[in-house]
């Protein structure tokens, strides 16, 4: 499913625009003039094959209000992971109707496993597994919040058919402090194609995450306000 290193852009959208998360919920963001498709376009341009699109609300309201960008991105020359606190059968039905090639079930979904494992059964191979990982435990940021094992979880995970894991180191979201390249070590173990977000903010970040085991590396403020070059980290690490 996966081959080389992917760099793969995160595009966070509440109320249709550009938004990224604080700890008071949502916030716009002013790059692109806040516009998804413009985003999306730039990071196209750049050489993305692969775009990270998060829909804010339905994390954090339980409600999809992002199906049309989804599928706008989607029309694009571009593969999208469609991810958003995923939990509900519905949920991940409309977000492939939208158009995305994989969709990311949320940390939430994991505290039902019998629930996530008939889902393996049915999209195993288009499902990504999202672990959130804070302190050392999984814990989910979004609406219905979770604390699980790490290690138990990904055991039955993995046992359950996971094609692909997503890592995200949630203290380091956004802080563009280097990735917690041990924990993404500890989850590569698992023995299934991870990728990596939190705390990536440079070329180097990016060599260190692969370095580390993982399939790819998901990059998010750092890219989108220009901090880090995305044609130039793809060039350099793909």
């Amino acid at each position: 499913m996966l081959g080389v290193f992917e760099v793969i852009p995160a595009i966070d959208v509440s109320d249709g625009a550009l938004a990224t998360l604080t700890p008071a919920g949502p916030r716009p963001v002013e790059a692109f003039g806040g516009d998804p498709l413009a985003a999306a376009k730039a990071a196209i341009a750049a050489g993305a094959r692969w775009l990270h699109v998060v829909d804010m609300d339905l994390a954090f309201r339980r409600e999809a209000a992002n199906l049309e960008v989804v599928s706008a991105i989607a029309a694009l020359p571009v593969a999208v992971q469609a991810a958003g606190g995923v939990r509900e059968a519905e949920e991940v039905r409309a977000l492939f109707a939208a158009g995305a090639s994989r969709v990311v079930l949320g940390s939430a979904a994991l505290a039902d496993a019998p629930a996530t494992t008939a889902r393996l059964a049915a999209d195993g191979a288009r499902l990504v597994i999202g672990i959130e990982v804070e302190q050392g435990r999984i814990r989910s940021r979004g609406r219905d919040p979770v604390d699980l094992p790490l290690l138990e979880t990904l055991g039955w995970v993995v046992s359950a058919g996971a094609a692909v894991l997503l890592i995200t180191s949630v203290d380091r979201v956004g802080q563009r402090g280097g990735p917690d390249l041990e924990m993404i070590r500890r989850v590569v173990r698992a023995g299934r194609p991870v990728l990596a977000a939190g705390g990536i903010a440079s070329v180097a970040d990016l060599r260190a995450v692969r370095s580390a085991g993982a399939a790819g590396g998901v990059v998010g403020s750092a890219a989108l306000e220009g901090s880090l070059d995305l044609s130039a980290a793809i060039a350099e690490v793909t």
